[in-house]
């Protein structure tokens, strides 16, 4: 059977699925949409905060981004991981207990106050349509490639089987989808890694393979990566090349963004007690390690599978011919996401540093004119890795599959995120409180189809890779809705205006610096600066500014607080209340 077949048997077959659930499980009610009724089992939610949170970023980006950079990246892995553990024990079940359905439904009670819920919307909005650029952007690299069409049209597919089952559905239909897509995804995941460490380590265990004894070379497998990048001009891969500062901002955004994510957040709600909040983010911890710990060993191994295939015998003897490349390399040179140029006619495929200077001269020896691989698309590494190593056909479908259910199981939180914010906090809770249900309901979907027309257009227009797109809502979540939930649940005093000032200046101070190197909006053409070290402020990376945001956002609020009216006493009460959660059971509505 040829690949493209195996390929539209295991994409279509698990779309099926999906779909087929979403029927099955469709939201009946506004409680249903938002919440899936507060009836799903803490194993089944952990399942699905998983799915949810591994996103596009995560299976298809993540090891693509640590195979081209090495150790600094691997901020992405401490970050991310480090802040769900923040999020888990700080704040999902408080939140829980709460007993709301949405982010600016907790912001807004907690802080009496209509505009902190107005606030809060608009950061959603703005965290969540800039999350789901990456989730759309890795969806239209899956499909262009397995699918053989182009990266928009591969956009366009994915947005029609998101609308399906996340308009259908809800949180109900995409709950039980979620548990569906993390088991494609993390066999997907899972399997490729495998067969890679046996093929160069002889060891079954890609986390043990990582620090396992190259088979071929006789020497540890990272030190024979280093040997081959350092031979060709580039970092070694073991050591960190960007300022300690940047990653330690970036590792901070990550982190404290990780755990204000609206769509993240509004999974703990979906459970029946406060306890099982707590257990939902034990669930989902361990269902998360099984692919973050996988990530590391599948990025060094894919960097050496691709350095390996251009100088099979060595960087010292010929490189590979470019009529002789594989098939991999034929077959994603069709997506336009992989290119070469024959720069001094030798018919031969160099790749190397050519920005570097102490390489100039060995380059120039060896009659080379420059860098041959013009385009490699860091987002096809993993999609590509089966490919790479020549596995089984199946397995090629197997990935792509897991690539897709990981793009759209976070695509269809995010959008249900949005979604939510528009019908209940803002048509609900602010201008329309006497809508009905089946009103609310309506409004709720069609929210949701416009937002997914938005995010397929940004996608079109992506700002970076996918990890690269994420990683800036992380930013803004770390500096707009993570500090008012952290000083709402912790703070009795602080009060409605410092909240929102906080907010603002957070929000702001991130946008603004995001904006001015990524372009207003994200909008190609619009930035005001380069986006190098040269004209970062401070020398700090758009990456890592949603700290600095957040410190921002803390300071604002608490000298406004300072200078304002105090919290009345029955909110005070309120926050006690939540904070010592005394024989809580089912969550108190207040």
């Amino acid at each position: 059977m040829d690949q493209f077949t195996l390929n539209l048997i295991f994409v279509g077959g698990s779309f099926l699925v999906y779909i087929g659930i979403a029927i099955w499980a469709r939201a009946a009610s506004t409680s249903e949409f938002y919440a899936a009724g507060r009836s799903v089992h803490p194993v089944t939610n952990g399942m699905a905060i998983a799915a949810d949170w591994m996103s596009a970023a995560s299976f298809i980006s993540m090891a693509g981004l640590i195979a081209f950079v090495g150790y600094g990246n691997s901020a992405y892995l401490m970050g991310w991981t480090g802040g769900y553990v923040l999020l888990a024990m700080l704040l999902a079940p408080y939140l829980r207990k709460f007993g709301r359905f949405t982010v600016p439904d907790f912001i807004g009670d907690r802080y009496y106050s209509r505009t902190a819920r107005l606030v809060a919307v608009a950061s959603l909005l703005m965290i969540s349509i800039t999350y789901v650029i990456g989730q759309m952007t890795g969806a239209g690299v899956a499909f262009s490639r397995f699918l053989e069409v182009d990266t928009n049209t591969g956009l366009l597919i994915a947005s029609g089987v998101v609308f399906v089952y996340a308009v259908l559905g809800g949180m109900k239909g995409i709950t039980y989808t979620q548990v569906a897509q993390y088991i494609v995804l993390i066999i997907a995941y899972t399997i490729p890694a495998v067969f890679i460490s046996m093929q160069l380590t002889g060891n079954a265990i890609p986390q043990l393979g990582l620090f396992s004894t190259h088979t071929e070379s006789g020497m540890p497998l990272l030190a024979r990566l280093d040997q081959i990048l350092v031979d060709l001009g580039f970092n070694d891969y073991t050591g960190l090349h960007d300022s300690t500062l940047n990653m330690t901002l970036f590792t901070l955004s990550l982190m404290i963004g990780t755990a204000g994510l609206p769509h993240v957040i509004i999974r703990f709600f979906t459970v029946p007690k406060v306890s099982d909040a707590r257990k939902s983010a034990g669930w989902a911890l361990v269902f998360i390690a099984l692919l973050y710990t996988v990530a590391p060993a599948v990025g060094a191994m894919a960097r050496l599978n691709i350095m390996t295939t251009i100088y099979p015998e060595g960087t010292q003897a010929p490189s590979l011919s470019y009529d002789a490349r594989p098939d991999w390399m034929h077959n994603w040179e069709k997506t336009g996401l992989l290119a070469f140029e024959d720069k001094n006619g030798d018919g031969m495929i160099q790749s190397y540093n050519e920005a570097s200077p102490e390489f100039a001269a060995v380059a120039a020896e060896r009659g080379w004119q420059g860098n041959e691989m013009v385009t490699f698309n860091q987002d096809i590494l993993v999609l590509a890795n089966p490919e790479i190593a020549g596995l089984p056909g199946w397995v090629i479908a197997l990935i792509a599959a897991g690539g897709l259910a990981a793009a759209l199981s976070t695509a269809a939180g995010l959008l249900l995120a949005i979604s939510s914010a528009v019908s209940h906090d803002l048509i609900k809770r602010t201008f329309k409180p006497d809508i009905s249900d089946k009103g609310e309901l309506l409004a709720a979907r069609v929210s949701m189809a416009v937002a997914i027309v938005v995010a397929t257009w940004l996608g079109m227009n992506p700002p970076g890779f996918a990890a690269q797109t994420v990683a800036f809502a992380f930013g803004l979540a770390a500096s707009s809705l993570f500090p008012a939930i952290m000083m709402g649940i912790f703070s009795k005093k602080m009060n409605s205006t410092g909240a929102v000032v906080g907010m603002v200046v957070g929000l702001a101070s991130t946008s603004v610096y995001l904006f001015t190197y990524k372009g207003w909006f994200f909008i190609p053409g619009t930035n005001m600066l380069a986006d190098s070290p040269d004209n970062w402020l401070f020398g700090i990376s758009p990456l890592g500014f949603g700290a600095i945001g957040a410190l921002l956002n803390f300071i604002a609020a608490y000298i406004t607080m300072k200078m304002t009216a105090p919290v009345p006493a029955h909110i005070e009460h309120m926050v006690e209340d939540i904070r010592v959660p005394r024989g809580a059971g089912a969550a108190i509505d207040h």
